[in-house]
């Protein structure tokens, strides 16, 4: 990272390496036979990544940021006069039902609290009374608190059930564990600057080639359309439309980094450390979490305000900032919280910077950390 570089503390964009900003810096034609076996490796490595079964998976790239590959998964898989079921317990469950009716695509919401996991039990109810229902989506990581949602559980559901299975999987693909094949996931969406640590510029889907060949016509979108675009790749390997190439340049990079740390579990490993880090200096300062630890995953971590009315939100990230911390601001509902981030390329030793920080913050500020 260089010099004058902020330390990103959210859920993406990420603080990324120096090399894999260098990749960035190359002009390569998106129509050069290079750059087009860079987009292959790409698409089979997060196969890989995703499944135990690889070879029933492939990876179709969508130029855009993450929502679009959400919005390109849904308009896609979801049939014409088919109904989808959303697991709510978060901001990024109530997007994915709010995208669906902007389709005008039928939708049915179990909701559930925002400091629980998926209530499985519930979701299997909803299955069974509804035999209109042809698609399960559910988020992996609900960023709005990052409490990790039982994905194995809920595609065993779906899978009795004779439903497709639909997973954002935005914040945790690479850095949990998730195997596609098991889980019977039909198709999981992320993008390139979460847990793999590129940059912004486009998401990926990685389907079960058996639905996805059941797709054609049903998308809602020209430029979202994922079975389009498989064939256009599977064809010619290229793009339809105009690739994000150094992007990609960049994110090869980030995969060969991932690999050099030992993959998932390396890397998974490397964010559950700074997530201890974070929780135990925070705590020690006096600050509470919004989730139950058993619920808490290690991708970003919710704190409640403190009670003490000296505690001002924007006057508290604009000092942090200034040194070049960026934390990132509360999605609930019912509590005032702000979020910090445990992924990118972030090590223990700048969570305990970070903590050093918010505790002197506190004393300028002049408020005790302690939630009501």
């Amino acid at each position: 990272m260089a010099a004058n570089d902020a330390l990103l503390f959210t859920p993406g964009p990420l603080t990324t390496s120096a090399s894999v900003k260098a990749a960035l810096v190359r002009d390569l034609g998106s129509r050069d036979s290079r750059f087009i076996e860079v987009v292959a490796d790409v698409r089979r490595r997060l196969a890989v990544l995703a499944a135990s079964r690889p070879e029933e998976y492939t990876t179709v790239i969508v130029q855009g940021a993450g929502t679009m590959g959400v919005e390109a998964m849904i308009g896609t898989f979801v049939p014409r006069g088919g109904r989808l079921l959303v697991a709510v317990n978060g901001a990024y469950g109530r997007r994915i039902a709010h995208i669906a009716k902007v389709l005008g695509i039928d939708v049915v919401q179990v909701e559930g609290p925002e400091d629980r996991p998926t209530d499985v039990v519930a979701i299997e109810a909803a299955l069974d009374a509804d035999p209109e229902i042809t698609n399960l989506a559910v988020v992996h990581c609900e960023t709005t608190t990052g409490i990790l949602n039982p994905i194995a559980r809920l595609g065993e559901v779906a899978h009795r059930a004779g439903r497709s299975f639909l997973v954002d999987a935005m914040s945790s693909f690479g850095g949990v564990p998730l195997d596609a094949s098991a889980s019977h996931v039909d198709a999981l969406v992320s993008s390139s600057n979460k847990c793999i640590e590129g940059v912004p510029g486009f998401s990926f889907c990685i389907a079960r080639k058996a639905a996805l060949g059941e797709c054609r016509g049903r998308a809602r979108s020209v430029a979202l359309d994922l079975h389009a675009q498989w064939e256009e790749l599977e064809r010619s390997g290229q793009f339809r439309f105009t690739p994000p190439v150094q992007v990609l340049l960049a994110f090869r990079q980030a995969l060969d980094e991932l690999d050099g740390e030992g993959g998932i579990e390396g890397r998974m490993a490397r964010y559950r450390s700074n997530h201890s880090v974070l929780v135990d200096g925070m705590r020690g300062l006096g600050f509470r979490e919004y989730l139950d630890p058993v619920h808490q995953g290690w991708i970003i971590t919710t704190f409640r305000y403190p009670s003490d009315p000296a505690f001002r939100f924007e006057e508290f990230y604009s000092r942090l900032a200034r040194e070049g911390l960026v934390i990132y601001p509360g999605k609930l509902t019912h509590a005032d919280c702000f979020r910090i981030g445990n992924i990118g390329r972030l090590f223990p030793d700048d969570l305990r910077r970070l903590v050093s920080a918010i505790r002197d913050t506190a004393s300028d500020m002049g408020f005790q950390p302690g939630a009501a």
